[in-house]
């Protein structure tokens, strides 16, 4: 009976042990488990955000790329449809009107000196004419004027006007392409007293805006 009894007791010690044992084994499984599921899920999630940070970064480059206002813009054929002043027109693009600011240069406004002068100058290089609209590196002035180097044939209007002294040269920073090349045919029509220059309308001893 006490046999018996010892033999028993030793059954259920092995089977409380086996069961200890199962018990540890399944928390370390468990634990492993976890382990995997975890590394995958912030492998996945690190994947995740690194694409996410990679696509905002391309963005940004892209956003400071792109020229501020009509960045669209490239050489254009238009027809004039009215002269407002010395380097200032209305065209017609597409059948839509859009107003034209000479890139370069400056002439006098209404109220001073010399300005119906520098009106006709204009209007005899391009009223009702078809003119080449060519873009410098700054699109679009603060009054929403599209800035644009015209042509006629081959002509570049901005250039006759300063030439023929009804154009003064004013650096429009980006816009600094013919800068030199105008400074010296204003300081040569100056010296001819050609155009405006006679009446000191462009004695203001600076070339910058």
């Amino acid at each position: 009976m006490i046999k018996t009894q010892l033999l028993l007791l030793l059954a259920a010690f092995s089977l409380a042990s086996c069961q200890a044992m199962v018990d540890r084994m399944a928390e370390d499984i468990a634990d492993q488990v976890s382990e995997q599921v975890v590394e995958q899920v912030n492998t996945a999630v690190a994947v995740q955000v690194a694409t996410a940070v990679a696509e905002l970064s391309v963005a940004a480059d892209a956003s400071v790329a792109e020229p501020v206002g009509d960045d669209s813009a490239e050489e254009e054929i238009a027809q004039v449809t009215r002269v407002i002043d010395g380097d200032t027109i209305d065209v017609l693009i597409d059948g839509k009107t859009a107003r034209i600011r000479y890139v370069q240069i400056n002439t006098p406004e209404r109220d001073e000196p010399c300005f119906r002068e520098s009106t006709q100058a204009n209007a005899e290089l391009v009223s009702g004419k078809t003119v080449r609209l060519v873009p410098g590196n700054r699109l679009i002035d603060p009054f929403d004027r599209l800035l644009r180097y015209v042509y006629v044939g081959d002509i570049m209007v901005e250039r006759v006007l300063v030439e023929g002294g009804y154009a003064e040269v004013v650096l429009y920073p980006p816009n600094d392409a013919h800068y030199e090349e105008f400074v010296r045919l204003e300081a040569e029509a100056a010296a001819a007293g050609r155009g405006c220059h006679p009446t000191g309308i462009f004695d203001d001893g600076s070339t910058t805006r």
